[in-house]
């Protein structure tokens, strides 16, 4: 069943309605406050990518990136990548995982530290 939704004229809220195309014809009612003054609206959706779409729409690292391009995890440890493809390397099993576990927010025991330091810590 596809999911239609709403704004209620009485209560404003927006709702979520499941119905049947048969059920269409008939006008639905509010689930909060019960009102049938209701407005279809669009839906939002999102568009799914693949990290090769992200590395190709965002260019590559370096200097006078946005900050936006390394607030995306998908893009830590792409100037590694990218140096081992170059070099004609395969990336040793222990980097690819720690690039990969990175992207998914855990950093590694080495970074783990710097994350709570303070940026006034004075490093010895």
């Amino acid at each position: 069943m596809p999911i239609y939704e709403y704004i209620c004229h009485n209560c404003k809220k927006k709702v979520g309605i499941f119905m049947r195309l048969s059920a269409l014809q008939q006008d639905p009612a509010c689930p909060v406050c019960g009102g049938t003054g209701l407005r279809r609206i669009f839906s939002s959706f999102a568009v799914v990518k693949s990290t090769a779409q992200v590395h190709e729409e965002s260019g590559e690292p370096g200097p006078g990136m946005s900050a936006d391009y390394y607030k995306d995890p998908r893009n830590i440890g792409r100037s590694l990548e990218n140096q081992f493809k170059n070099m004609n390397m395969e990336i040793p099993s222990e980097i690819r995982d720690s690039i990969d576990k990175a992207r998914e927010g855990v950093l590694p025991d080495s970074l783990r530290d710097l994350d709570s330091a303070s940026s006034d810590s004075a490093y010895s």
